[in-house]
This record gives C-alpha cells, sequence and structure tokens, in this order.
C-alpha cells in the first residue's frame, strides 16, 4: 500500500483511489468522449493530486480536489488537442453520469459518425486515432503533404463533433 505521511497520519492513497477513480474518470469521459483519453487523464489528475494531497482532508474535500485537478488537466487537454480553453466542470453532469450507469462501448457511435464523413476525412481519422499512425505515417499512407494531413485532421475532427451532435449516443 502506498501511502503519504502527513504528521503521524498516513493517507491510503490505494483507497482514495478505489473511492474517486470511478466518478474522476466519468466526468472526464463526458467531457472528451473517447475512452482512451479519459483513461489517460484519469491518471494524470492522480498523479497530479498525489503529491499534494492532505492527509488530513476529508473525503469531500479529497473529492473537491480531485475535481478541482481534474478541471486543470482537461484544460492543458483541450489548449493541447485544439486550442479550446475548458475550465467550468457541473458536478451535477458527474452525479447524472452516475445514475445512467457505467458508460457504453464508443465503438458503434464512432462507426456511425465515420461512415457518414466523406472519405479523406474518414480515412485520416481512421489513420491517426484507430491504427495510431503519426501525422507524417498519415500523409504518406494518404499520398498527401503533412501539412495537408494536418489540416484534413482538423477539418475531419470538426465536421466529426458536428455529426456526432446529430447521431447522439
Amino acid at each position: 500500500m502506498f501511502q503519504l505521511i502527513d504528521g503521524d497520519r498516513p493517507l491510503d492513497w490505494e483507497r482514495v483511489y478505489r473511492d474517486h477513480v470511478t466518478s474522476i474518470y466519468r466526468l472526464l469521459y463526458h467531457k472528451v468522449g473517447n475512452q482512451h483519453d479519459a483513461e489517460d487523464l484519469t491518471s494524470q489528475v492522480f498523479l497530479e493530486a498525489l503529491p499534494r494531497l492532505r492527509a488530513s482532508a476529508s473525503g469531500g474535500e479529497i473529492h473537491m480536489y480531485l475535481v478541482t485537478t481534474a478541471r486543470t488537466v482537461l484544460a492543458g487537454h483541450w489548449r493541447r488537442r485544439l486550442g479550446i480553453q475548458v475550465t467550468e466542470i457541473d458536478e451535477n453532469v458527474v452525479m447524472a453520469a452516475e445514475a445512467q450507469g457505467p458508460p457504453t462501448d464508443p465503438l458503434p457511435r464512432i462507426r456511425r459518425i465515420l461512415a457518414k464523413l466523406p472519405a479523406n476525412y474518414r480515412r485520416v481519422l481512421e489513420l491517426r486515432f484507430l491504427e495510431r499512425c503519426s501525422v507524417g505515417e498519415t500523409a504518406t499512407r494518404m499520398g498527401i503533404s503533412a501539412g495537408n494531413a494536418r489540416v484534413v485532421q482538423y477539418r475531419a475532427l470538426q465536421r466529426a463533433a458536428e455529426l456526432g451532435q446529430e447521431v447522439g449516443g
């Protein structure tokens, strides 16, 4: 068991993680809509929170600190990915997500969205996100320049987001 020491009282990190990982993951999943990104972001939240948590903090204080850390991690994620800043997380979203149960498999929805995209948009997203190719590999496989691949990817993501609103969950 990993513990932080604050005075004489240890913080049971494993218990903190078990008690809060599901709600933090669901909150992030709701914001990014992608299982892999939500898992990565959830890990980042706990890694960033670990050195700063006080052993004397109550469960509610720990939860609020993790939500605040999630907000910071999420803002950094969107800033790096799209240049969009998201700084607000609604606690009601977390409670609503918990009431719905575990997140559903996103692949059927993704496939419906991809099917509605033009062929070049679909292909760039498949290569980049499903096959995990780099921008350079994607460009080579599509027979276009890396700069063009970035532009096509950006436009494809915009269109996929629009379609995602239409297709629903």
